[in-house]
């Protein structure tokens, strides 16, 4: 069978498993179960001979020989046994439920994954069918799962600005499935890229280090990873389940490409003396930080700047308010320009995320030692946000939109750039003289205010509305939250 048909024919029983109410997440989830296991039970056969540590009797094999209830029953044995073992298997497994409550579509699944040489299908195709079931999921808006899912052409623009090199580490302190991952991965595997095989072993097994706090999401990293050949069957596994902002980073790196949660505060969820849920909100102290704030960003902010080495570089996609909020944000943004090279910055259009009502922005900046000086000479904004207009289904963000960018950026050579109606350098003095060191900077002027006539389409229009009420909407939650726990 072709790579399209196959494709296809997944989507296919994707679609008959929703008339049973069985979401892209829950079907996404039991295809991550048993495409592991067929895979392990290809790789311990010949010519692979490995050891997958897969417990005798839990094991694909035991799976195909049952079909209707046994085989339901079995399942459940198998994710629980499994979710129990060390390494990469009990990360994949961990908490592993079944969603698929019809045991002859359960069985009608296992048939249709065991049906194909899964391993003879190349890690692009494999790759391919996951990151499109991947996508499906971040689009179905009832899985909230887009909150993990960053536009794969701003990925592969900002990849091709940091342009990583082999045999140097790259983490991601809240991987989602994957992304940033991937998108180096494919940067560092490029038609001309020859890597040698003392490179290849370590793409493969120490180049990425991630931290994913949800274990379905990680789960699906792990998935992701593993089909485009990143990691080790029978290995650690490469994310960490934990939140990355409790400690500072055992680990430092080399690059960090990112795209922290979006939601302001952080908070943990509570149980009153009335049984009532409420959200409190959470600070994390920490010595390397400069600020203690329960603002969720700025503490990944702090965090990414602490993982890298003194010549280490960042990408990092944030919200509008890192940019301009006062209190700990200004001390934040004033020892972030001091103790970093922060040299480019990225306003992002809306209409681009899942996340509804987010105006974001990608800021670049390189780590530099601490010798008292300040590093930030001065700062480049390049503005797509202005007169731009995007959604998620009619008119979406393509890696040409972003081509412009990437040529003033100029990979090659950075400090060489020209400036452009778009592109425009502001020095280090003129955004200290700022009220308080504000870095939401617009020059373009926007034509919609004029004149009619170039109001954007209806259908940008209103979900540029919606967008709007759901930001204050959010950020009344925000004030409510807050009040409650006072």
């Amino acid at each position: 069978m072709n790579t399209s048909s196959l494709v296809q024919k997944v989507w296919n029983f994707c679609h008959t498993l929703r008339d049973d109410g069985v979401g892209y997440g829950d079907y996404l989830e039991q295809l991550t179960y048993l495409l592991f296991l067929k895979l392990a039970h290809e790789y311990a056969r010949e010519p692979y001979n490995r050891d997958t540590r897969i417990p005798k009797g839990y094991d694909w094999p035991s799976l195909t020989s049952k079909v209707g209830e046994p085989l339901e029953a079995h399942y459940l044995a198998t994710l629980h046994k499994l979710g129990q073992e060390s390494g990469m298997l009990g990360a994949i497994f961990f908490k592993a439920q079944n969603k698929i409550q019809d045991p002859a579509k359960l069985s009608r699944l296992v048939q249709l994954i065991d049906a194909e040489s899964w391993i003879s299908l190349g890690a692009d195709t494999k790759g391919d069918l996951y990151e499109g079931l991947l996508q499906k999921n971040a689009e179905d808006t009832k899985s909230g799962a887009g909150q993990y899912f960053t536009p794969r052409a701003l990925i592969e623009a900002m990849v091709a600005c940091v342009r990583p090199e082999p045999m140097k580490t790259i983490a991601d302190p809240a991987c989602g499935t994957g992304g940033f991952f991937l998108g180096a991965y494919n940067w560092l595997t490029r038609p001309g890229a020859k890597l040698d095989k003392r490179q290849k072993e370590f793409l493969r097994d120490r180049t990425f280090h991630g931290n994913e706090i949800v274990p379905n999401t990680r789960r699906m990293c792990l998935m992701n990873l593993f089909l485009h050949s990143i990691g080790e069957l029978d290995g650690e596994p490469l994310v960490e389940r934990s939140d990355a902002l409790i400690t500072e980073s055992r680990l430092k790196v080399d690059y960090v490409l990112a795209n922290p949660p979006f939601g302001k505060k952080s908070s943990m969820t509570i149980t009153n003396e009335e049984g009532e849920e409420d959200k409190e909100a959470l600070t994390y102290e920490r010595q390397d930080f400069w600020e203690t704030t329960s603002n969720k960003q700025l503490n990944f902010l702090q965090h990414i700047v602490s993982m890298l080495k003194v010549d280490g570089k960042a990408a990092v996609v944030l919200p509008d308010n890192v940019l301009f909020e006062g209190g700990a944000g200004e001390k934040i943004r004033r020892k972030l320009l001091e103790n970093c090279d922060v040299h480019t910055v990225l306003r992002l259009p809306t209409g681009i995320f899942y996340a509804q009502g987010v105006k974001a922005n990608v800021v670049f900046f390189d780590a530099k030692p601490k010798n008292g000086q300040i590093h930030t000479k001065g700062l480049w904004f390049y503005d797509l946000r202005t007169n731009k207009h995007f959604t998620l289904k009619t008119r979406t963000l393509k890696l040409d939109d972003l081509q412009d960018f990437i040529t003033c950026y100029n990979p090659e050579n950075r400090h060489e750039r020209v400036a452009t109606e778009r592109f425009k350098l502001f020095s280090y003095e003129d955004l200290m003289a700022r009220d308080k060191a504000s870095l939401d900077i617009f020059w373009l002027k926007d034509d919609s205010l004029d004149k009619l006539d170039d109001l954007p389409p209806p259908d940008v229009l209103q979900q540029e509305i919606i967008e709007h009420l759901e930001a204050a909407l959010a950020s009344f939650r925000d004030v409510a939250a807050g009040l409650r726990g006072k």
